[in-house]
């Protein structure tokens, strides 16, 4: 079993690209997990089989390649509210202790991260460059 990394925070780059996906996707959500790098957050996992609509998403777990840690998941909601409801909850106790919802508008200040158990936890924003993806 894999040690828990500290996790420093998200990488601004990442942040954009979760934003700007909300943003696409509205009115449905957006969904996937995430990956660190050097205890940053820096990808999101977009898994075969995930549905997204208005009303929810759904991401399908067994589809995550086994090479993969995810270290929680991002997912949109298309009002306002980025607080996590009673299935989010569920589902963050599945995978990882870093859980972003992003609110419309999908802009800086409608994010926020929660851990496992739904307590809002802080995660900076890095600016740091990205390294290549030397996996596939």
């Amino acid at each position: 079993m894999l040690k828990p990394r500290k996790i420093r925070g998200i990488a601004r780059e990442t942040l954009d690209f979760i934003l700007n996906a909300s943003r696409s996707s509205h009115p449905d959500e957006f969904a996937g997990l995430l990956e660190e790098e050097d205890g940053v957050i820096a990808n999101v996992i977009l898994l075969p089989g995930t549905t997204s609509s208005s009303m929810g998403a759904r991401i399908h777990l067994d589809m995550m390649p086994l090479h993969i840690h995810a270290v929680g998941s991002v997912h949109s909601h298309p009002t306002p509210d980025n607080l996590p409801s009673r299935a989010d909850l569920a589902f963050f106790s599945k995978k990882g202790d870093y859980h972003i919802i992003v609110g419309y508008p999908y802009d800086e200040n409608s994010w926020a991260c929660y851990n496992a158990r739904g307590e809002k936890q802080n995660l900076p924003v890095l600016d740091v460059e990205l390294g290549g993806d030397e996996r596939w």
